[in-house]
């Protein structure tokens, strides 16, 4: 595996794969699990060749969040990526990324603005920006992306598709569905947060989610199951509940009511000192002609 730390030097590297067909790209924060070894299979299944970046993106951390503390273990992450097979890794310091003078930024109206959004401004246009950046560095015919920030996903496509991306397009921006611990909890980098005590109760994020989506799929009001939800977040050991929200799978409309429509329930929650996100899908209403 190659590592590169400079863009001239990614930009050789990367002619060069690409004369071996297709590059796939992984964009990642570091301080790699499961879950991220699990895109970087997805990817190298889907191409040729394999980039994986490591980038702790400042622009999307608000200034009271944990953007010093969150973990940093290159070398660890390295070894990791190597056993894997990825062919280059692209791990840029910040002034690589935003040199001196950097005055562009990306802004994603519509699926940016609630959820995540609402609760950390600026958060979607820090990783619009950085995304963007790595797009146009490697310039990957696919990118493959965990599901378990559903609305980054969402922010990456509507860019993808409203600033005509080719590499990659629109539609090969690949979601993958999100792994989770035995007990349902949806691997994280922030969970190596929780003491031990929080890491049991959060058990009561997934655990509660799957009883909304199954009172929502079966018929009951899209209120009372959110109430439900949040109540037994609180009952479980949460601090706070920032949403619950059914929202268009898409669009990210909130819904009031399930249609026909794929939806997505999303839930973010605080623990300890630890802010949790996770989200499910929830099947539309069958339509009866």
């Amino acid at each position: 595996m190659q590592t590169v730390n400079h863009l001239p030097a990614l930009r050789e590297a990367v002619d060069t794969l690409r004369m071996r067909g297709a590059v796939a790209l992984v964009p990642t924060m570091g301080a790699l699990h499961e879950g991220h070894l699990t895109l970087v299979r997805e990817a190298r299944a889907r191409a040729a060749s394999l980039v994986v970046s490591i980038f702790v993106n400042p622009a999307q951390f608000g200034p009271n969040e944990d953007l010093d503390a969150y973990p940093r273990q290159l070398a660890e992450d390295s070894q990791l990526l190597k056993a894997e097979g990825v062919d280059l890794l692209w791990a840029p310091p910040v002034e690589e990324v935003y040199p001196q003078g950097f005055a562009t930024t990306v802004s994603v109206s519509g699926v940016s603005e609630g959820l995540c959004g609402a609760s950390r401004p600026g958060h979607f246009d820090g990783v619009a920006t950085v995304v963007l950046k790595l797009f146009n560095q490697v310039r990957p015919d696919l990118a493959v992306f965990g599901e378990k920030d559903w609305q980054q996903l969402a922010v990456i496509r509507r860019m993808a598709r409203d600033l005509d991306l080719t590499r990659p397009a629109a539609e090969a921006i690949h979601g993958i569905a999100t792994v989770r611990e035995a007990d349902g909890l949806a691997l994280s980098s922030r969970n190596r947060y929780l003491s031990a005590d929080d890491r049991a109760r959060a058990a009561a994020l997934p655990r509660a989610m799957r009883e909304a989506v199954a009172r929502i799929e079966g018929g009951d009001q899209v209120s009372a199951a959110l109430l439900a939800l949040h109540r037994a977040l609180i009952d479980g050991g949460f601090a706070s509940v920032d949403y619950a929200e059914l929202a268009d799978a898409e669009s990210l409309e909130p819904i009031e009511a399930l249609g026909a429509t794929p939806a997505r329930l999303l839930v973010a929650a605080r623990i300890g000192g630890t802010r949790l996100i996770d989200n499910m899908p929830v099947a539309g209403r069958q339509s009866v002609d």
